[in-house]
This record gives C-alpha cells, sequence and structure tokens, in this order.
C-alpha cells in the first residue's frame, strides 16, 4: 500500500509517499480501505516531533478515516466485509489500508459522504468527551469555544446550538464570525478587534457563560476564569499559546469553578468505544435531521499531504481538511 512517511521531524516537507506492507487486522480489529483521511493539528504536532504516538500505535500520521472494511480480525461480529464507516484510529491514517478496533467504527450518517465522514470523528470524538462529558454541558446554559471555525470550533458551535445551549464563538474575522452565526452561534465575537471577556461579561449581563471550550491557553486562561459564572467550568483541549498561566485561585473558589482538560489520543480502547456508543445513539440521529453537518474546507490527494498540512498552518481554513485516496 502507499501511505505517507514522516522522514524526520520537521517542517511539512518531510512528508513523503511510501510503499510498504498492508497491516493486518488484530482480534477485535477491523482493516479500512481507506477513502479519506483528516487532517488534524495533533498530526502537526506530530509531524514536529512533540506528540508522539503512544506505545503500539502505527508511527504513520492520521487519526481519524472513512473508507469500507477490507477484512474483519477474530472476534468481530458487528461489521462486515464492504460495510462503510467512519473511524477513529490510534495513528496510521494517511495510508490506503489502515487497522482500527472495530469498537472506534461508526457507520456513515445520513446525509454524509463516504469522503465527507473522514473529517467526522476525531472532532466528533472530542467534542463530545470535553463539552458533554467532562464540561457537563445542559440544555439552557452558554456556552464559548475559541476558535470557532476551526474543525473543533464548528463541531462544538454545531452540538452545543443542537443541544439546547447559548453559543458564543471566537473567531479572526468578519467572515469567520459570519460563518460561525451560520452554523448556530447566537453571537461571533471578532478577537482582533473585540475583547472576549468584555464581550461575554456584557452579554450576559456580568454573570458569565457556564463551559468554555479552550485551545489557546496561555494569556486566555485567566480570562476565560473571568469569563465563567459561578459553577462554570473551563475545558482546555490545547494550548496554542503556551500551558502555562498566573492564576488568581481565589477567584476560583469563590465561583466555584472547574478547570479541566484531556487528550484523546492516549485513553484506552474502552473510554474510546463509550464515546463511540454515545455519539451513535445520541449525535448520529442528528445528521438525518439537517441539525449537523460536515464542514469542509478542502481536499488534497494523499500524495498532497504537504501542502494540506500548509493550510492547516495557516489558519486560514474554516472547517474540516481532508486527504482522499484515489481508489
Amino acid at each position: 500500500m502507499r501511505y505517507i512517511e514522516m522522514m524526520a521531524p520537521g517542517g511539512p516537507e518531510v512528508l513523503t509517499v511510501a510503499t510498504g506492507p498492508v497491516p493486518p487486522p488484530g482480534p477485535g480489529e477491523v482493516l479500512i480501505r481507506v477513502a479519506a483521511a483528516g487532517v488534524n493539528r495533533p498530526d502537526v504536532l506530530q509531524r514536529m516531533g512533540s506528540y508522539p504516538p503512544p506505545p503500539g500505535a502505527s508511527p504513520v500520521l492520521g487519526l481519524e478515516v472513512s473508507g469500507m472494511i477490507a477484512a474483519l480480525g477474530d472476534d468481530v461480529d458487528e461489521w462486515r466485509v464492504d460495510d462503510e464507516v467512519c473511524a477513529l484510529v490510534p495513528g496510521g491514517g494517511y495510508a490506503e489500508y489502515c487497522v482500527t478496533p472495530a469498537a472506534h467504527c461508526l457507520p456513515i450518517p445520513n446525509g454524509v459522504s463516504l469522503d465527507e465522514a473522514g473529517g467526522l470523528p476525531e472532532t466528533f470524538f472530542t467534542v463530545w468527551t470535553n463539552v458533554f462529558d467532562r464540561g457537563r454541558l445542559r440544555d439552557g446554559e452558554s456556552f464559548l469555544v475559541h476558535g470557532g471555525t476551526s474543525g473543533i470550533g464548528t463541531t462544538a458551535i454545531q452540538l452545543a446550538h443542537a443541544f439546547g445551549a447559548r453559543v458564543f464563538a471566537t473567531a479572526g474575522s468578519a467572515e469567520k464570525c459570519a460563518v460561525c452565526i451560520e452554523l448556530g452561534a447566537d453571537r461571533a465575537i471578532d478577537y482582533r478587534q473585540e475583547d472576549f471577556q468584555a464581550v461575554i461579561r456584557d452579554a450576559t449581563q456580568g454573570r458569565g457563560v457556564d463551559v468554555i471550550l479552550d485551545m489557546v491557553g496561555g494569556p486566555y486562561i485567566e480570562k476565560n476564569l473571568r469569563s465563567l459564572a459561578v459553577e462554570g467550568r473551563l475545558v482546555q483541549i490545547a494550548f496554542l499559546q503556551g500551558s502555562k498561566a498566573p492564576l488568581d485561585l481565589a477567584h476560583l473558589m469563590m465561583r466555584r469553578q472547574t478547570i479541566t482538560g484531556s487528550t484523546l489520543r492516549p485513553r484506552s480502547a474502552a473510554d474510546k468505544a463509550a464515546i463511540a456508543a454515545a455519539l451513535r445513539e445520541e449525535v448520529w440521529p442528528l445528521f438525518g435531521k439537517g441539525r449537523v453537518k460536515v464542514v469542509l474546507d478542502r481536499t488534497f490527494l494523499l500524495e498532497e499531504a504537504a501542502a494540506a498540512h500548509r493550510l492547516m498552518e495557516s489558519s486560514q481554513h474554516i472547517g474540516k481538511i481532508l486527504l482522499t485516496i484515489d481508489p
């Protein structure tokens, strides 16, 4: 099979096409003939040498795919060869074939093409477990997501809106703010022109929001806490501007706030299977009702992986970036 090899840590130019054997599925696993693979920030970090794969995972980049099941490992009963699926994978997605636990696969939702589904698992798993499990966002609460037009952001806006929250989002241009509103945000904040802390204070009459999903970190951390309501929850899933910041713990204690966060890739297979089951029950029906959709910016061929990474690093994209594989 063809796959994308990372010759050494570095810039996008280290990504090249290579050939190697098709990996066999082990017990409880399936082999997927890949149609499309999502490109995500963790892929960029891995390429740069700062996000190594967990023990036993493929060193090949790629954390989500869509395609057709090509082979079944022992003890796989739910799926059949030629079933169309999308799947969270521990690595190896930038390839013509990829292995993953069968329990991490999901059917293609109604109204979503096979290629588009390659951009679903990583963001939907991440948003569900962080916003609704760890953040405990509920109907009638308020929610702020930073980076509203990223893959995570577009997913978070849609799901929070669909489950009855009042949604705020930050983005870096008027065009991106308009997309956030179209997806269901009640108020989009152009962080280049506005102070999100001041906007949240005014929009909530000083109350603050119940949940914040943040990928920025650094100087945003203290401002996030100042933007949270009493009993508010800050969920940290990345730190593009740094993982450290001074905190006023007295403010946190007085307002009974919670700071939490997680990374998806190192979690157990059982944890990921539970998230997949929740998505299938709670979220997948929303696609058929037209309440959630894939927001796709651009697709590249597998051999154009370096160009896809350059677009990801530019932050000019809106929604997902995909690699597609010619049949």
